[in-house]
């Protein structure tokens, strides 16, 4: 299947979206196409394929592209994300892209040092900052906890300013295709603070059914994520997220939302009811995508 999307022929160049297949990839593709950008979806299964394991897939990627949107599976703190993201960035700009927009995470040193590496290219560059999406509950890792009534967790009774992948995407569109976002650091949160108690129980309010936070042992959590098959690095990613993370260096709200954008971001209850009312937390199969 050709993954490129020409839906204007007079735009110039290609904006490339890396991971186009992922939570905030699919979206911001999407809205690309929506707007008429000339949009190529990357993924190790699109035409062309992308690899970030294999770099002799890179170029095929990003020909005649002058705009690219970076997010790094499955996160920038994976051992070696570094590397990768320096070799790319340098063939990109060798190759004549003139924009890149970096999904980062926020409070990761890694993900940091990833943000310099786009800063001192020679381009237009834009970092959209995010941590705890709202969708991991709907379409992600946590979906099957939801549907079974039980989020547990080894997560604290610390305050998460969840993000709507729908606001980064919509950060995302305006820093590939608008004046004006160049250079920036867009920190993106939701507008408030909720512990994992008070998700559920905004799940449970707008699912119409009790769902229930728990939480459990570090331990016990790492031996679940082992004993399920998860990847090695994802299973890495999930240890690292409530042990290093998830310790209240993220307890606060950002403004990126409304610097980037204008509005205000999405409200996880609004989230939660938009979810429910398209029946993802209503049967355990789940089938049901947010």
């Amino acid at each position: 299947m050709n993954n490129e999307i020409n839906t204007n022929d007079s735009a110039k160049g290609i904006t490339l979206v890396l991971g186009g297949t992922g939570k905030t990839g699919r979206r911001v593709a999407e809205k690309l196409q929506a707007n008429g950008v000339k949009t190529r979806i990357a993924s190790r299964s699109a035409n062309p394929s992308f690899d970030w394991n294999d770099q002799t897939t890179w170029d095929a990627a990003l020909e005649g592209v002058t705009a690219a949107y970076i997010t790094y599976a499955p996160d920038l703190a994976i051992p070696g994300a570094t590397d990768s993201i320096r070799a790319f960035v340098e063939q990109a700009v060798a190759q004549g892209v003139e924009r890149l927009v970096l999904l980062s995470g926020r409070g990761e040193e890694e993900a940091q040092a990833c943000e310099r590496i786009i800063q001192e290219a020679d381009v237009e560059w834009t970092v959209v900052r995010a941590s705890w999406f709202n969708q991991n509950f709907s379409e992600g890792e946590f979906l099957g906890m939801v549907l079974d009534g039980a989020i547990t967790l080894p997560a604290a009774d610390v305050s998460e300013p969840f993000i709507d992948v729908n606001d980064i995407a919509d950060v995302a569109v305006a820093a590939l295709t608008e004046e004006g976002h160049a250079y920036e650091i867009y920190e993106v949160t939701g507008p408030r603070m909720l512990t994992f108690t008070e998700l559920a129980q905004e799940i449970s309010l707008a699912a119409g059914r009790e769902v229930q936070f728990i939480q459990i042992p570090k331990e016990a959590f790492a031996g679940a994520i082992t004993e399920s098959g998860a990847p090695e690095d994802i299973a890495w990613l999930l240890n690292y997220l409530f042990e290093t993370v998830l310790d209240g260096r993220n307890a606060y709200v950002c403004d990126g939302v409304k610097r980037a954008l204008g509005r205000e971001p999405t409200d996880f209850a609004d989230y939660a009811r938009r979810v429910a009312a398209r029946g993802t937390w209503n049967a355990r199969d789940g089938e049901a995508a947010a």
